[in-house]
């Protein structure tokens, strides 16, 4: 396991464009997946410590989120012949043990990945309704532990201001993750 850091935001940045395949069976596009108030992007797998530190805290967030008009949406980025845990078969069980209530997708060319620029799992990139970046950060300061904050994440605090204002938190605190893996 390689521990990586991601850039600070670049705030304005656009989305990119997607077609990936969910565990629910459908194509899923960037228009698609927007909210009213946004849309939360994320890059997330099924055997990193830091993704499975964070799981069920995300889901229960990002449901809330939803109410106010913020979808969210889960890529999983690597590459399943060298980490099978990652397979499109295991999405789905991960997917289904912890509810998402957002589409997890499967990036298998990778091509996705590196257009946003991901470089560990997990890595969040947050958008406001004009489609404008506004955090690329944490989720919280936990690093691999799981622990049972009862204080809102970073992540959630930040994206809920981002449906009220459209605008993001002029501080943030890079994310922690595993590195990306990438096809050789």
């Amino acid at each position: 396991m390689v521990e990586l850091t991601t850039p600070v935001c670049n705030f304005g940045e656009k989305p990119h464009d997607f077609d990936l395949l969910g565990v629910d069976g459908n194509y899923w596009s960037l228009d698609k997946c927007m909210g009213r108030n946004g849309l939360l992007v994320m890059f997330i797998c099924n055997h990193c410590p830091y993704v499975l530190a964070i799981l069920e805290k995300l889901v229960v967030e990002t449901d809330v989120l939803s109410m106010k008009g913020m979808n969210s949406v889960a890529i999983m980025p690597n590459d399943t012949a060298s980490y099978p845990d990652d397979s499109f078969e295991n999405m789905k069980i991960i997917s289904k043990k912890f509810g998402f209530g957002f589409p997890y997708l499967f990036d298998e060319s990778q091509s996705v990945t590196q257009k946003f620029g991901a470089i560990c799992t997990p890595d969040f990139f947050g958008y406001n309704v004009e489609r404008e970046l506004q955090y690329r950060g944490r989720f919280d300061d936990r690093g691999a532990k799981k622990n049972n904050n009862p204080n809102q994440s970073d992540l959630f605090k930040a994206m809920f201001a981002i449906t009220r204002t459209k605008k993001g938190p002029e501080l943030q605190h890079p994310s922690v993750g595993c590195s990306i893996k990438w096809r050789k």
